[in-house]
């Protein structure tokens, strides 16, 4: 099986920033995709970025210019470097992660999520 751990969310004053991270173990031959998503109450989960394996980035609009998604292959790890956060980047953030636990068994799997509070 495969396990997504996320880590470092918080409080932070408006302006602050928070570097979240997102580790993944188990049965993994490859990893494709790793995303983040956040989902504030009363929302649906929203996408917030994705790095590929290549590490090429994409971005949600919200995210642009404030986030940075970046990653270590070596071990199995993502990272959102959030800056400049707002009250409204109040949320649970989620990892999610794809790839290969086998040459032939592909996974999809989602992390717990950890809390970011923003306070104004």
């Amino acid at each position: 099986q495969v396990r997504v751990v996320e880590s470092g969310g918080g409080l932070v004053q408006a302006g602050g920033s928070l570097r979240l991270s997102c580790v993944a173990s188990g049965s993994i031959f490859a990893i494709n995709v790793m995303g983040w998503y956040r989902q504030a109450p009363g929302n649906q989960r929203e996408l917030v970025g994705t790095i590929d394996s290549g590490s090429t980035t994409k971005y949600a609009d919200s995210a642009k210019g404030r986030f940075t998604i970046s990653r270590d292959n070596a071990k199995n790890t993502a990272y959102l470097q959030m800056n400049n956060l707002k009250p409204e980047d109040t949320a649970v953030y989620y990892c999610n992660v794809g790839g290969r636990r086998t040459r032939w068994i592909e996974f999809d799997t989602w992390g717990q999520g950890t809390q970011v509070t923003v306070s104004s």
